[in-house]
């Protein structure tokens, strides 16, 4: 059989990995798993939502047709404003396009940026599907160790820029670790990227859920933004439409041309009823979206709070929907991961799917950590969370 092998050696998808391990196994109903592994909303658009997503599908008819490949202006109006309005910055709608979720936002711009041959400064730990992308395309990823609060260092990132490297990637609040990366630190790679004529892809998925008040950086008050940063958001994780698939771009106009040829040829248009369903949703929903968040902090303080109650463990990074944890286990975090769905019934990720294992150069964090995606636990979930953690380990 014939395969292009770039993809044949790329990591297979961890979620899907995750979910054979659990395929086969039976939880008894005193103990049902608890599934912490992959970083999506478990319940519905909300009740409103979804009615006005009923009644969009009966009467407006031209949401069962293609739209604008780019996507649909209204919802790139309201996010060039609202943007404009929260970061302090100019964005207007031509600086938008709608895309068929994040990951696809995110493979759109760095095929307008690299080829094979060429290099992306990917900081570690990674967002897995950033890494696979950037592996399948034969696009080479010039790892950025984080240090040991997981902040990337511009200084370190700078040694690694070759003349084929196209851009680096950044994502805040982070996935996998959870942190938040300050103003400044946002600013300096900024900087960097521009200094060197290269692309800084900013992954804003979990903007809605940043513990701060305000704008979390002012890349966008610089009036030559768009000569460097790129911006990549997802409305999945806002308005619980991961099923529906609706993300964003946001750049210089020039680069719109070139997103559009690849996005006409992926999918032709983003989800119509998922544009739509978004627009509302922006239109109608801040108060709700507020308690979204207010709920997201509660369960980040109940993780910080429980850890405190496990000394073995150490929490490295906590924030959106994540916490980014230090096991006690005298085995790589693979091995953790699968041991746990049967001792505790938890489903977590490896390390081992977010960064380099030794053999691969890396330090050792990936075989030492475990992703909690906490948003999936309510309160009495994360307490039993803890309940178990302690039970293996005392």
């Amino acid at each position: 059989m014939l395969v292009n092998p770039d993809l044949a050696a790329t990591l297979s998808p961890p979620v899907m990995e995750a979910r054979r391990w659990i395929a086969e196994t039976t939880f008894p109903p005193e103990r049902p798993l608890l599934n912490l592994s992959q970083a999506a909303p478990v319940d519905p658009p909300p009740a409103p939502l979804r009615a006005a997503m009923a009644d969009i599908i009966q009467n407006d008819s031209s949401a069962h047709l293609y739209g604008p490949v780019l996507g649909l202006q209204p919802l790139r109006e309201r996010v060039a404003q609202t943007w404009s309005d929260a970061y302090g910055g100019t964005v207007s709608p031509a600086n938008v396009a709608i895309t068929s979720g994040c990951n696809q936002a995110f493979t759109a711009v760095v095929s307008t940026l690299a080829q094979a041959g060429d290099n992306v400064i990917l900081p570690s730990p990674w967002y897995f599907n950033h890494k696979m992308w950037l592996d399948m395309a034969g696009i080479g990823c010039r790892v950025l160790e984080s240090g040991a609060d997981l902040l990337p260092d511009p200084q370190a990132a700078a040694a690694l820029i070759t003349p084929r490297t196209r851009a680096i990637v950044l994502v805040s609040p982070n996935n996998p670790a959870g942190v938040e990366y300050p103003a400044e630190l946002m600013q300096a790679f900024f900087d960097l990227a521009r200094s060197h004529g290269l692309a800084l892809i900013v992954d804003e998925t979990y903007r809605d859920f940043d513990s701060r008040n305000g704008a979390p950086h002012n890349l966008f008050q610089d009036p030559d933004w768009d000569d460097t940063l790129i911006q990549i958001y997802s409305f999945s994780k806002a308005f619980r439409l991961t099923g529906h698939r609706v993300g964003a771009i946001v750049a210089a106009t020039d680069r719109m041309a070139q997103v559009e040829k690849w996005l006409d040829t992926v999918t032709i248009c983003p989800n119509q009823l998922g544009q739509r369903a978004a627009l509302w949703g922006m239109e109608n929903l801040s108060e709700w979206l507020a308690s979204e968040r207010t709920e997201i902090l509660a369960r980040r303080a109940a993780m910080e709070a429980g850890f405190t109650t496990l000394p073995d463990w150490g929490l490295l990074g906590c924030g959106a929907y994540f916490a980014y944890v230090a096991h006690p286990f005298d085995k790589p975090s693979d091995a953790v991961a699968k041991s746990l769905v049967q001792d505790a019934a938890v489903l977590m990720l490896p390390g081992t799917m977010f960064g380099p294992t030794r053999d691969m150069g890396g330090s050792g964090r990936a075989e030492n950590t475990l992703r909690i995606a906490f948003a999936n636990a309510d309160a009495a979930g994360i307490a039993t969370l803890f309940e178990r953690l302690s039970a293996l380990t005392h």
